[in-house]
């Protein structure tokens, strides 16, 4: 195997194309490796086979055309195309069921596709992100469906994800990559894999350190943000611009405080502390009490927009909203866990009406200035690159009351002429 993946003559099955699967099916083809993409999505096998690609991403649509072109890389539904690779690595959903606890049933049904294709000697690689213990409990499923031993008959690694959207290729070649085994030769020859594309540091470790480690780094961030968000409730009170009071906090050479918001939104954030505490006999509650700070912190944009009506004496059954942004991250179509439909659910039923625009997302108003025709009140809830140099005094006119609700610090200099009020920004 390790010959075989040297001169790139390994096969590579990737099993989910989505945000991840995708760029790191994509990379291993441009690698010079044969891979295969085993999607249940017809419509996103058609799709990648022409050389178009079903997610936005700087650089995609290129590198996947020309891996396509190439002929190193092609999508498959038919699981009998994925038989006898000699790497399957699983890129799947692990997301949380209503009562907030792990639902694995997308990666299991992958891991058992994977056992029925899987051949003697092959090497499976979880990117998934997933609860502590769980790729030591995918070998002993694959074990039970093959009759063959993990470490020695298959090897099986954890290797998760770490990149961002918006700077996915450049970070998966130069970020540091954790590498857990279930043993030591399942993550040498992990890390021999992934050395084929990787510039960063690669760290070996086992697999449940490794599941810890990816949980550990995304309820850090949570964490903190729930810190930052605290901040900026209690910045309200004291009538204190939060942005300009981190600025200042952060030229102590301890400090790094997060940026307060509209809420966390994205495929890891919201869901990861939940998988981390999902095993545990006990915790002390720091982790489940931010995360409650943050799936609620969209309350504190409708304080403010239920309080600049009341400035215009405007019933709220009367006002027509509009949500600037519905992707949870600045520059992207994705809508994965996107505060922006709490906000939304939040105010609807006490609302006229509750309009969309995001001009990276289908399925919302075809212009911004359709969507704030005759409208009463802005909500920005996306990051957007297009919305922080929008001409509002120009907008302004299209609407007919003038407020704006910033729940990203999307504007720094609030306009001429409209209420304006913002998560943090002093008044509450």
């Amino acid at each position: 195997m390790e010959k075989k993946i040297e001169n790139r003559e390994a096969e590579i099955a990737i099993i989910g194309l989505g945000y991840i699967g995708l760029p790191t099916a994509i990379m291993f083809a441009n690698s010079g490796f044969d891979v295969i993409g085993y999607e249940i999505r017809k419509e996103v096998v058609e799709k990648i086979n022409s050389g178009n690609s079903h997610i936005i991403e700087p650089e995609i649509e290129d590198l996947l055309k020309k891996a396509v072109r190439e002929g190193k890389l092609k999508a498959t539904l038919d699981p009998d195309d994925i038989k006898d690779k000699d790497v399957y690595i699983i890129c799947v959903q692990t997301p949380l069921k209503n009562d907030k606890t792990p639902d694995l049933s997308y990666l299991e049904s992958a891991a058992k596709t994977v056992a029925n294709a899987m051949k003697k000697g092959s090497l499976i690689i979880i990117e998934s992100t997933v609860p502590p213990m769980t790729t030591v409990n995918i070998a002993k499923l694959i074990e039970g469906i093959r009759g063959l031993k993990a470490g020695e008959d298959f090897y099986i690694a954890h290797c998760p994800e770490r990149v961002m959207p918006g700077r996915i290729f450049k970070e998966l070649v130069y970020n540091s990559r954790i590498i857990g085994g279930i043993n030591e030769k399942s993550a040498r020859l992990a890390e021999k894999l992934y050395r084929t594309f990787v510039k960063g540091q690669i760290f070996i470790t086992n697999s449940t350190t490794s599941e810890m480690v990816k949980l550990m780094e995304n309820t850090f961030r949570d964490v903190n943000i729930a810190l930052a968000n605290e901040f900026a409730f209690l910045a309200h009170q004291y009538g204190v611009d939060i942005f300009k009071a981190i600025e200042l906090a952060n030229t102590h050479p301890r400090v790094r405080i997060h940026t307060p918001g509209i809420g966390v939104g994205g495929h890891c954030l919201p869901k990861d502390p939940y998988l981390l505490l999902s095993s545990a006999k006990e915790d002390f509650g720091l982790i489940r009490k931010a995360r409650e700070i943050n799936e609620d912190v969209h309350l504190m944009a409708k304080d403010l927009l239920v309080q600049a009506f009341k400035i215009i004496n405007l019933p709220l059954e009367e006002a027509v909203v509009v949500i600037l942004g519905l992707a949870y991250k600045g520059n992207s179509d994705d809508t994965r866990n996107s505060p922006a439909y709490a906000f939304i659910e939040a105010i609807q039923d006490d609302v006229k009406e509750v309009r969309t625009y995001d001009p990276y997302v289908k399925g919302t108003h075809e212009s911004l200035q359709e969507a704030l025709n005759g409208a009463d009140a802005v909500v920005i809830a996306t990051d957007h690159d297009d919305f922080k140099t929008l001409n509002w005094e120009e907008l302004g006119k299209l609407m007919r009351n003038k407020i704006i609700i910033d729940g990203k610090h999307v504007i720094t200099e609030p306009p001429k002429g409209f209420i304006f009020k913002g998560i943090g920004r002093g008044e509450y």
